[in-house]
């Protein structure tokens, strides 16, 4: 079976290489010189500082191998020549919710790339999908988890 396609934008795929050379470059050898440190202490059956830098080390042999996995198949969105008459990843949109009569503004971006807080949205998020394809002007119709909304398209631009 095909793994699935990690959609990024350019921007999305440096932060992750530059997160994953960090772990590897870095945090790396930090842990290995606290398992070294607590090692020194003496018996390693109630280290707590030895098991704590064991977890620590698992924990970042595990983001390096999700990491790799992310970027193995990374699909690259380049926003640059994103088309800005209609929604799609890598677009800027300004919305208007219908309901709460509030503006809104979303970027559109990969699954992996998603932040809500930072107004970052999944194009495999309802609201996502919903969006992607539309135009100003267009009112999309989303069904959601909290029910059922209604934006109007306001703005598209592209993510930069």
């Amino acid at each position: 079976m095909e793994e699935k396609k990690n959609i990024l934008t350019y921007a999305g795929l440096q932060r992750l290489e530059e997160e994953l050379h960090d772990l590897k470059v870095n945090k790396r050898k930090e842990v290995a010189e606290k398992i070294k440190e607590a090692r020194e202490q003496g018996d390693l059956s109630e280290n707590a500082e030895y098991d704590a830098a064991k977890d620590e080390q698992r924990d970042i042999e595990a983001r390096i191998e999700e990491l790799e996995k992310i970027l193995k198949n990374a699909e690259v969105v380049v926003e640059d020549e994103a088309d800005t008459d209609k929604i799609n990843i890598g677009c800027k949109v300004g919305v208007f919710d219908m309901e709460y009569e509030e503006e809104m503004e979303f970027s559109i971006v990969g699954s992996t790339e998603a932040n809500s807080l930072k107004g970052k949205i999944s194009n495999e998020s309802p609201v996502g999908r919903a969006l992607i394809g539309a135009r100003v002007g267009d009112i999309v119709n989303v069904e959601s988890p909290a029910g059922a909304m209604e934006y109007k398209v306001l703005t598209i631009e592209r993510n930069i």
